[in-house]
């Protein structure tokens, strides 16, 4: 790989990484090319983009990118072979398809550390964190159903009680 394929990686990377919060440091060794296959279509799926490359040259896209201050804390982690993936949507799909996979693919992919908005997250022990992270759509809509519960008990409570007086 010449200088300018190196240069074009980093900047493709750089690119990837400025344009979410929410980015998975992975594992994939040992997993086969029909599996990985499969995890890609799975990514396509999910609107997550799965990336791999050499480890230095995510850790110059990182020390590139608007956000290198806090992905500093990942860089450490940066061995062996790793696949990035970028989420962009569901803050919990990459950690729903590595542990969708883990039981196809003899444990990998393995997380390495993650990065989901602001917070970095360290280890394979994390991902069943991560996979019940939700998304802030659905945490909006799950406060307003909290919200609107008691004033659909309250209108419930006057509509029967309206309706035992029509009937009295």
């Amino acid at each position: 790989m010449n200088k300018q394929q190196k240069a074009q990686i980093i900047s493709e990377l750089v690119e990837l990484i400025n344009s979410t919060d929410k980015i998975y440091l992975a594992d994939c060794s040992t997993i086969g090319g029909i599996d990985t296959n499969l995890i890609r279509r799975q990514c396509f799926e999910k609107k997550v983009k799965m990336k791999v490359a050499k480890n230095t040259l995510i850790e110059k896209a990182i020390e590139q990118s608007n956000k290198k201050d806090v992905l500093s804390g990942v860089i450490p982690h940066l061995k062996g072979e790793t696949a990035i993936f970028f989420a962009y949507e569901a803050p919990n799909a990459p950690a729903k398809i590595i542990k969708e996979f883990k039981s196809k693919c003899n444990g990998k992919p393995l997380l390495k550390a993650a990065y989901v908005e602001e917070t970095i997250y360290v280890g394979d022990e994390s991902v069943e964190t991560l996979a019940q992270l939700k998304s802030k759509n659905e945490l909006i809509a799950e406060i307003i159903g909290l919200l609107q519960s008691p004033i659909r008990r309250v209108i419930s409570a006057l509509e029967n009680k309206k309706g035992e007086e029509n009937a009295a």
